[in-house]
């Protein structure tokens, strides 16, 4: 353990959620300063790669950002979640969010353009303020007291267009900005319109940006109700063959499927599947506070790992520059020859081809530095490095379980997220074992005259039938035996080895279930006790 950890906690059981997670932020800060940021200033890694990171990036909500392309229902999604809209929110199917919004929680309703936005240290985006005035004119913050907003932040980005024209007329690097928020938010969510599912050059080049940062990236299918479960199936698979040509990887991205915004449904066939995938995606949306600190420490990780690579990269350009003659043939030599250095590296430090920065884009920035004025390797600053990664972050890990453990669970709150957390509109609510629940007739008993007339071809003896007779019929669900098993536990009551013809009738009901695609229950919830045991039952309890 580390002098921060040791001098905070004897009060970390009285702290509160919020001590707690500062607790996690000046472990992390306090390892960036003293073990990273000494190895990114002696070899320049803020003017080739990212700027240093500041108390705001440590500090700061988890923040979404939404990429797609124009009229795709990114700010509309944004409105769905918050259910009110947001200043400087505009919807059309014309390209009309021009801008990158960042919508933020404030106690009073407001914007702040992108000139005021950089220099205010308590807002993570003070280093936005290299990409120039063509960029902070088309930048600012929404701020507004929605519930949702003091969990995350949003991030809204331009509708991504396709030709060479609008990439030019941006006056920005726009795949730069995109890379820069993709280093610093939590979720990455690409937006798709089921009838537009082409990838255009721009949209391409800005999915290529998010290169090391796959695991934040999730990919929404919107407007999918315009279309039937047919098309749909076709849609899908568009999109998953147009998705594998720009990123490069082994697994399948998390693709949600359904409409978001607050409107009627245009096609209802596939209305359950949307409610899942709605579910789902919220719920991945509503971890982000309890991951927080973990997706901080993964990306000071990786960005430690980074600094290291580089500071190999530059220390050996430096080693073999003459000392005298011929130092620009050398340079533009060593830069040619940038994938064999890599190679090298690998081999001598024993580095993951993955940790390198794309060498074309190395070799660019390379042209306008002079390698005569690299450091060389100072191996003090590597081993400060390797130390946190081999010691300081697994103490910090056991730390942040230990938090995640005595806080209570942090969920977004608030707009679209409540309307399907309680009450009938809850998914399943009213579905598979939750049937019946607020009913008060046995829910079993519709179907029971159907049940009961099984029972008596299997022989019962003094009302019962044994579990070898019982097994004849319920194996002919084609259920395997594990399934079958936990049914028979929660069938038979009275747990005698045998059923009565109110077990037998449960049985098959729990057999219908799960033939349905409904989860079993671990225990017999009370509405589906059948009527003769619920004394018994509670006599047992």
């Amino acid at each position: 353990m580390f002098s921060w950890m040791g001098r905070q906690a004897g009060g970390r059981e009285r702290a509160g959620g919020a001590d707690a997670v500062q607790t996690v932020t000046g472990g992390l800060r306090s390892l960036y300063l003293r073990k990273v940021l000494p190895l990114e200033e002696a070899y320049r890694f803020h003017e080739f790669h990212s700027p240093a990171l500041e108390d705001a990036d440590f500090d700061n909500k988890p923040m979404i950002l939404l990429v797609g392309q124009y009229s795709t229902g990114k700010t509309t999604f944004i409105r769905y979640l918050l259910e009110q809209d947001f200043p400087g929110m505009r919807i059309g199917p014309e390209p009309t969010t021009d801008s990158f919004i960042a919508v933020m929680y404030g106690e009073t309703e407001g914007s702040t353009p992108g000139n005021a936005l950089v220099v205010d240290p308590k807002k993570p985006f003070r280093k936005l303020s290299r990409f120039g005035n063509a960029f902070l004119n088309r930048f600012m913050c929404s701020q507004l007291p929605n519930q949702v907003l003091k969990s995350i932040s949003i991030i809204d980005s331009p509708g991504i267009l396709s030709g060479e024209k609008q990439r030019i007329s941006r006056g920005y690097d726009f795949c730069q900005v995109l890379q820069w928020f993709a280093e610093r938010v939590d979720r990455i969510i690409l937006l798709f319109d089921a009838h537009k599912l082409d990838i255009s050059d721009e949209f391409s080049e800005a999915i290529k940006a998010f290169r090391g940062q796959d695991d934040k990236i999730r990919v929404v299918l919107n407007k999918a109700d315009q279309v039937d479960t047919q098309q749909l199936m076709r849609v899908y698979g568009a999109l998953m063959w147009s998705l594998g040509k720009v990123i490069n990887t082994p697994e399948v991205l998390r693709v949600y499927i359904g409409s978001f915004w607050a409107q009627p449904l245009q096609n209802t066939d596939n209305r359950r599947l949307f409610e899942a995938e709605a579910q789902d995606l919220f719920r991945d949306i509503q971890s982000l506070p309890q991951k927080a600190a973990v997706r901080k420490l993964n990306d000071l990780i990786k960005r430690a790992r980074l600094a290291k690579v580089h500071a190999y990269i530059i220390s050996h350009l430096k080693k073999e520059m003459p000392s005298v003659f011929g130092k620009e043939n050398k340079k533009r030599e060593l830069i040619s020859r940038l994938p064999e250095i890599y190679l090298q590296l690998q081999r001598e430090y024993q580095i993951s081809a993955g940790d390198f920065p794309e060498v074309k884009a190395m070799q660019e920035q390379l042209e306008n530095y002079d390698f005569t004025k690299f450091h060389s390797l100072k191996p003090k600053l590597i081993e400060a490095v390797d130390n946190m990664l081999s010691s300081k972050i697994s103490s910090l890990m056991h730390l942040i379980s230990q938090e995640e453990m005595s806080m209570p669970t942090q969920l977004v709150q608030g707009g679209a997220f409540d309307g399907t957390t309680e009450g009938p509109f809850n998914q399943g609510y009213g579905e598979g074992a939750k049937e019946g629940a607020d009913e008060e007739e046995w829910v079993v008993a519709k179907d029971k005259p159907v049940y009961d007339e099984l029972f008596y071809t299997l022989s019962p003896v003094n009302g019962k039938i044994s579990g070898v007779n019982a097994k004849k019929e319920m194996v002919t669900s084609k259920l395997p035996n594990s399934v079958l098993g936990k049914i028979w536990k929660l069938a038979d009551c009275d747990c005698d080895g045998m059923l009565d013809e109110e077990e037998f009738a449960l049985a098959k009901h729990l057999i219908k279930i799960k033939l349905d695609g409904y989860e079993l229950p671990n225990s017999l919830p009370p509405h589906l006790v059948p009527p003769s045991h619920r004394k018994s039952l509670a006599k047992a309890d």
